[in-house]
């Protein structure tokens, strides 16, 4: 118990009450005891001191620094009220199943049911025995020996007549408190024998709690006496059992209540002894033959260590893993270490892998569950354990490569190169630029920083990627109403199943990021909890599930105590995040906007519908007034693919395993089982949450918002790859729901789990299921692992760039004056085939990448090839690289030895010759040109012709403005409450609301204006 300051407390020892620097020490009388139980082990001596003692000359010093001790407030509390003086002895018993105090209150309250239950029997430690902690002549206790506390006495005279001396020890007592007795030293038996002046005879009948009284010790001492032994009387309930070798003990004839016995024993404590109080029973002598114990010091200090395990295990095991991974795949090939790119297969990188990479993942892994295992959230160690693993898994490529892999990737920093050269975008070049945002960011970045050079950036933005996925992530997590376990196991799993490689130098990428920071506000700032107040509909099936499902407990936190500025702040941050999203990719604000319109609908936000309506006119707006390059020729690829759910999905899956290599098709096929496993661990977390009353509303619109977007367009055979990206923030949370279904306890600190709701039998032990469940979320975790790296990196033998295939482009970028064209090999012709080579980072607007040469899997078969070439215009090169090669061996089965052959038999043709070759790349130009024939000019020069507009153009931006300011004015109003300045929100919706409409047609307007135009 915490004592109010200014208050006096109570040594533990003596139970005297002390003013924190006074000298006067009164003695304590503690109410009528409980009925003594001779069952009892022994009891605690209370050692009562005399009134008004005289300081010794001799001892100020030592009497200062116990003054010093007890007036810190260790070891000491305030002496309680009669009817607080404990519990009777089976409540004893029963406390011993409890929880233990904390250290203070452990060393400041000395109750009844243990003074019962102490030990009768005392000894004296000599100096040899007592160890380093015991040698200062201290008195201890049980309660001392288990908290740590130091407690302290006044010094007073020798021992009384007619007291017989007998030893006090605890051996159970682990640690003593300081006492100024210990300056004494020891006299002979014949002045051991003398009366003793200062001990008081004054026994107190209604006290029958036992005290342990000290002499006083400036009561009959000449100026040079040394005192050199101390008595204490100790009453006793019973006459106590002797210890082997002690002096019999005397009982003076004294009354108590309770009708029981006591005795006066008499301590004799040596200079430099410590002396013990406890129950336990003198350890039996060491034989002089037998060889002694090893030091107590050593073996504490192993027993530390050992229980200290789960503190430091799991950051030596995750260094340990880190260490030994990037060991495993950076030094030079050997037996387990090394990667070897000739051993790269059909399965990926998993196939040149060395077996002690995938050790080192195990114990990354294990080290992180035995964390989650641990009762307590250590929150940075989970969270260093989870970017370790997310090193050791997406960071393996970086580790490898020589050059950044993912072809890819040179083209959007060829954009950005465009941007910060030209200062300009054009979507004529590459419909991509007509979102430049991302782009243009970068390109900033680069000129402010100085960066002509992007290799190092594209190299490691997949790590740095999903390191930043996890702070918005995580906060989202927090925003759940779940254990610790269900939290960070559901962040590993985030890392476990993110394959599908859109984290890359992309726009997809960065707005991936926009997207979960979008949805961490609103949840955190702008989150909502309604509950239920309607009555149950009396009929209706339907009607009677929803409103069940209204009812059940939210699994959603709700926001309280935010300040309106914060608020306020926070909804600028979204208006930013949905204008970068909506700048930088074309599907990424769709997300948003629907994320957002599903929680107004479930009742999960306290915005208001106007901020949907402000989000929608911005995307239409940047479609109709800055894409115009892009849709303006391609109306069938925005339109045609809506309403094709399952065409859309099957050009991104089952049409890629068909035609595949058998041992690459199982790299498709762990893909799909990947996203099959995550999708029914989620569907199982779901189900288990409502069964405990809990409807996470939250994560399943996170899990089927996305699904929409396939309805939309196959996005070029990839809207499967985006779809399951944007859902795996709420799958992966109802999948840790899957092993750890239940709701934290209460208490913040507490270590249990409760389930909302439903008492129901409990047919196993909590924690054994606990325990099956941490125990088969490793396995999973495990599996998944193993199964990221095939699904990641199964790709990698194409995927992979090479410095040959790089140093192929920059030779055309050589000699790209004034422009030049690269023709790719494709398996057949067709508008959405990307190039399998490091195109486009340099002088986008010089080289076209966009001609294809038609090749068979016969390699002496290059008419079409030739043919190709032979039309196309001069400074033409036809491009061959091992990573084409390995793309139609995979893909299009064609032979292993197809790119050696192939080569082979363009060397052997008398019409083209080779301009430059290295092991992994060759380029072939036409040989001969008619005289006269000029390179053609660039395709793109600045200043030309600007996109195509309509007459109505004017109005609609106005109406634009005026309906952003209405909106945004009506929500920021709204934020200060449900009922604040209710005729200034009509006024602003009177504006909004025709302003908007104007708007709208303003749009649709251009479609068609421009659309018509076009086919004219």
């Amino acid at each position: 118990m915490r004592q109010p300051a200014g208050d006096e407390m109570t040594t533990e020892t003596t139970g005297t009450s002390e003013a924190s620097g006074a000298s006067e020490v009164e003695e304590v009388k503690e109410s009528v005891d409980p009925e003594f139980d001779p069952e009892a082990t022994g009891v605690i001596p209370k050692i009562t001191l005399p009134e008004n003692p005289e300081p010794d000359p001799g001892t100020d010093s030592k009497a200062e620094k116990t003054e010093e001790t007890d007036s810190d407030g260790t070891g000491s509390e305030h002496p309680g009220d009669p009817e607080d003086s404990g519990p009777t002895e089976p409540e004893a018993a029963d406390s011993e199943a409890a929880e233990p105090e904390t250290a203070d209150s452990e060393a400041a309250e000395v109750t009844e049911p243990q003074a019962v239950q102490a030990a009768p029997e005392a000894e004296v430690d000599s100096p040899d025995e007592a160890g380093t902690d015991e040698a200062e002549g201290t008195v201890e206790g049980p309660e001392s020996a288990a908290s740590g506390e130091e407690s302290s006495a006044s010094d007073e005279d020798p021992e009384s007549p007619g007291e017989s001396t007998a030893p006090v020890e605890n051996p159970e007592s682990q640690a003593s408190g300081e006492s100024p007795e210990s300056a004494a030293s020891e006299q002979n038996d014949a002045s051991a024998e003398a009366p003793a002046a200062g001990v008081s005879d004054d026994v107190d009948v209604e006290d029958t709690n036992p005290a342990l009284r000290l002499p006083d010790f400036t009561a009959a001492k000449s100026p040079g006496e040394v005192a050199t032994e101390i008595t204490a009387a100790v009453r006793l309930p019973t006459p106590p059992k002797s210890s082997p070798g002690a002096a019999p003990r005397t009982q003076p004839p004294t009354e108590t209540s309770q009708g029981a016995a006591e005795s006066t024993v008499a301590l004799r404590l040596p200079a430099s002894g410590s002396v013990k109080i406890g129950h336990a029973p003198e350890p039996p002598a060491v034989p002089a033959g037998r060889p002694q114990a090893p030091p107590r010091g050593r073996e504490t200090r192993l027993a530390s260590l050992v229980r200290g395990a789960p503190r430091w295990l799991p950051v030596v095991l995750v260094l340990e893993g880190l260490l030994m991974y990037v060991l495993a795949l950076r030094v030079s090939p050997g037996p387990l270490r090394g990667v070897d790119p000739a051993d790269i297969g059909g399965l990926g990188l998993i196939s040149a892998m060395p077996l002690s990479a995938f050790f080192a993942i195990v114990i990354m892994i294990v080290s992180f569950f035995v964390t989650v295992t641990q009762s307590t959230d250590r929150k940075f160690l989970l969270l260093f354990q989870i970017a370790a693993i997310t090193f050791a898994l997406h960071g393996a490529g970086a580790i490898v490569a020589d050059e950044p892999r993912f072809p890819t990737a040179y083209v959007h920093a060829g954009f950005v190169d465009f941007i910060s050269r030209t200062g300009e975008t054009s979507p004529q070049l590459d419909a991509r630029m007509a979102w430049p945002g991302f782009f243009a960011l970068f390109a900033f970045v680069g000129k402010a920083a100085g960066i002509t050079d992007f290799t190092t950036i594209l190299n490691w933005t997949p790590l740095l990627s999903n390191l930043l996925y996890l702070l918005p992530f995580v906060l989202i997590l927090r925003q759940v109403v779940a254990t610790t376990r269900a939290r960070w196991f559901a962040a590993l799993l985030f890392i476990l199943v993110q394959w599908i490689q859109q984290d890359y130098f992309s726009p997809q990428g960065f707005t991936f990021a926009l997207y979960l920071a979008f949805v961490a506000i609103l949840l955190r700032w702008f989150g909502e909890v309604e509950p239920r107040t309607k009555p149950m509909p009396p009929k209706g099936p339907v009607r009677r599930l929803l409103a069940r499902l209204d009812a059940m407990l939210p699994g959603e936190l709700a926001n309280t105590g935010t300040f309106r500025a914060d608020k306020l702040l926070m909804l600028l941050m979204l208006v930013a995040l949905f204008f970068a999203a909506t700048a930088s990719h074309q599907i990424t604000p769709f997300m948003m906007l629907g994320t957002l319109t599903a929680f107004l609908i479930v009742k999960r936000t306290s915005l208001t519908w106007a901020l949907p309506f402000f989000f929608g006119l911005v995307l239409l707006a940047w479609i109709s007034y800055q894409t115009v390059g892009f849709w303006q020729g391609n109306m069938e690829s925005i339109f045609g693919g809506i309403g094709r759910l399952l065409e859309n999905f099957t050009r991104g899956t089952g049409d890629r395993i068909d035609g595949s290599d058998p041992v690459h098709a199982l790299v498709l096929q762990t893909r799909l089982g990947i996203c099959a496993t995550v999708l029914l661990l989620a569907a199982v977390g779901l189900f288990r949450r409502l069964r405990r009353g809990v409807f996470d509303r939250a994560a399943l619109v996170l899990l089927c918002v996305p699904v929409l977007a396939m309805a939309l367009q196959s996005y070029g055979g990839e809207m499967g790859l985006r779809v399951y990206m944007f859902m795996l923030p709420g799958a992966c949370l109802l999948a840790a729901y899957a092993f750890f279904p239940n709701l934290p306890a209460d208490s913040e600190d507490a270590t249990e789990e409760t389930v909302p709701f439903r008492q129901r039998n409990v047919r196993f032990d909590p924690r054994t299921t606990r325990m099956i469940s941490i125990v088969l979320a490793a396995c999973v975790a495990l599996t998944l692992s193993m199964a990221f790296l095939i699904a990641r990196y199964g790709n990698e033998k194409f995927e992979r760039v090479t410095t040959g295939e790089v140093a192929a482009m920059r030779y055309v970028y050589e000699h790209d004056k004034p422009s030049a064209r690269v023709l790719y090999l494709v398996p057949k012709i067709g508008p959405e085939t990307t190039p399998i080579l490091p195109w486009g980072e340099k002088d986008f607007e010089k080289v076209d990448f966009t001609q294809q040469a038609l090749v068979h899997k016969d390699p002496a078969d290059i008419t079409d090839a030739v043919a190709t070439l032979r039309a196309s215009e001069r400074n033409t090169f036809l491009a061959v690289t091992r990573g084409q090669a390995a793309y139609l061996q995979l893909n299009e089965g064609f032979p292993a030895d197809w790119y050696d052959r192939f080569v082979a038999a363009l060397d052997k043709s008398k019409e083209i010759r080779k301009v430059y070759a290295n092991d992994d790349a060759a380029l072939y130009t036409w040989k001969k040109f008619v005289k006269g024939t000029e390179i053609p000019d660039p395709r793109y020069t600045s200043g030309g012709p600007g996109d195509p507009s309509s007459p109505w153009d004017l109005i609609g931006v106005i109406a634009l403005g005026v309906t952003w300011l209405a909106l945004f004015a009506y929500e920021v109003i709204r934020l200060h409450g449900r009922d604040k300045a209710p005729r200034a929100r009509r006024r602003l919706l009177w504006v909004g609301v025709p302003a908007f409409a104007v708007a709208i047609a303003v749009v649709v307007e251009r479609f068609l204006y421009i659309g018509l135009n076009m086919f004219q």
